[in-house]
């Protein structure tokens, strides 16, 4: 009679896999970070540019970071309209800048020194 071949598994891990988290850069600064805690900003296919909290909407996207620096040279330097490869109006500007004044935590102590 021939031999019947038992097949184990391998050795069980010490638990669950631990669940991917997604990590974008920032287009100003360039650090990684967890895709949920940056600022997405996409530039729409009919050519507007909007916010995007939900990181779901269609388009061409970037993102950008909670500190301060990153906003202003976002707002004020070609860094995004470069990476949304568009052309940035004075409403898109004023758009940008009233939701850093309206983030939390968007005071002078961000963690990061001058």
């Amino acid at each position: 009679m021939p031999e019947q071949v038992v097949h184990t598994s391998r050795k069980a891990k010490g638990g669950p896999r631990p669940k991917h988290v997604p990590r974008r850069t920032c287009v100003v600064c360039r650090d990684q970070d967890a895709k949920r805690s940056l600022t997405r900003v996409v530039r729409q296919p009919d050519g507007s540019v909007v916010l995007d909290p939900s990181g779901k909407l269609n388009g061409r996207g970037a993102y950008l970071c909670d500190r301060e620096r990153c906003w202003d040279l976002a707002i004020t330097s070609p860094i995004l309209a470069k990476a949304l490869r568009i052309e940035i109006d004075e409403t898109i500007r004023d758009r940008l800048r009233s939701h850093r004044q309206e983030r939390p935590g968007s005071g002078p102590q961000e963690g990061m020194s001058d």
